[in-house]
């Protein structure tokens, strides 16, 4: 049965991924608003739900180490393994806005939070605490930021269109229809993303998995899914803008909004190997990213190979530091 949802969760992935893309792209062409903007706030959102939903049950219940580790491993695994995976599949043409806006909003959002966790004092003596205060100022910036990019995108926008004239504005039948499939989208994400992690975790417990490691692998991973599904169907069908602006703009949803809100609903505790360890490499593997971006016109497949690489070494860093049960 395990296997079956398995299954079932990743066929749902899929085709809410295509469903997601195509409802993006005319809701962006409507709107007058890039791809890129609408793959950093609309589709980021989107698949960002399953950390927001999983971070505030764990936060709400005292587990805050499961919150934490949920959002900073998804950003580490949206990076080194969604991007990796996507790159070689089909290898990403960069945006000028990627590289001076999107990239240094995701760096900014990145130290940000590691000095929010450093500061405070939590419920252990190593350790630090995130404010309701420090979530507020995080989710603000958001909004601050979301607003930046949609005039800046409207403005360009209607660039663009008065030198071409034949770009052509979707109906609103048709702008109808891509909210339709937008929606569709979200919710084939959201339950697919659920039915997988339910199969996965069942699966992982039947061959004897420590629940700790599977926290830190698999539920990282399962809540990621949606970021890997609908930026390899971006990639396929050559939407590139969406495809690098949804997994940039999830990193910071994930930082700003899920750490955010949470924050807001219960200050969050942070342990010390959660300071020296997981968020040490969330700041380096997005700091390597800047060259992955600047040097050439793509992210080629060996850069992704290169990615991939950094994500598995991350992964035996995590094993090999457990302490034995």
């Amino acid at each position: 049965m395990s296997y079956l949802v398995l299954i079932l969760g990743l066929a749902t992935l899929i085709i809410g991924g295509e469903f997601l893309v195509r409802g993006a792209v005319g809701i962006a062409q409507k709107l007058k608003l890039s791809s890129l903007v609408i793959g950093m706030t609309v589709v980021s959102f989107g698949t960002s739900a399953p950390e927001l939903i999983v971070s505030i049950k764990a936060a709400l219940y005292g587990n805050s180490e499961i919150a934490l580790g949920n959002v900073i491993g998804s950003n580490i695994a949206n990076i080194a393994l969604v991007l990796g995976i996507t790159v070689l599949i089909f290898p990403l043409p960069v945006d000028r806005n990627s590289k001076i806006i999107d990239w240094p909003m995701m760096l900014f959002a990145s130290v940000l939070f590691y000095v929010f966790a450093m500061t405070g004092t939590g419920s252990t003596e190593t350790g630090g605490l995130i404010e309701r205060y420090e979530g507020i100022i995080l989710f603000v910036l958001l909004l601050a930021f979301i607003t930046f990019l949609i005039r800046n995108s409207r403005k360009h926008t209607a660039r663009l269109m008065e030198e071409d004239e034949a770009v052509v504005i979707p109906t609103s039948r048709q702008f109808i229809q891509a909210i339709l499939f937008l929606a569709i989208g979200l919710v084939g994400l959201y339950f697919g993303a659920e039915w997988l992690l339910k199969g996965a975790v069942e699966i992982a417990l039947d061959w004897g998995m420590e629940e700790r490691i599977i926290g830190i692998t698999i539920i990282a991973f399962g809540t990621s899914v949606p970021e890997l599904v609908t930026s390899a169907v971006a990639a396929y069908r050559k939407e590139t803008d969406i495809s690098i602006g949804n997994l940039i703009g999830s990193n910071i949803f994930n930082i700003m909004a899920v750490i955010g809100i949470t924050a807001i609903v219960k200050p969050i505790d942070v342990t010390e190997n959660t300071l020296n360890i997981d968020m040490i490499w969330m700041l380096a593997i997005a700091l390597a990213l800047l060259p992955m971006l600047v040097i050439g016109k793509k992210i080629t497949r060996f850069k992704g190979l290169l990615l991939l690489g950094s994500y598995i070494a991350y992964i035996a860093v995590l094993l090999l530091s457990q302490s034995p049960q």
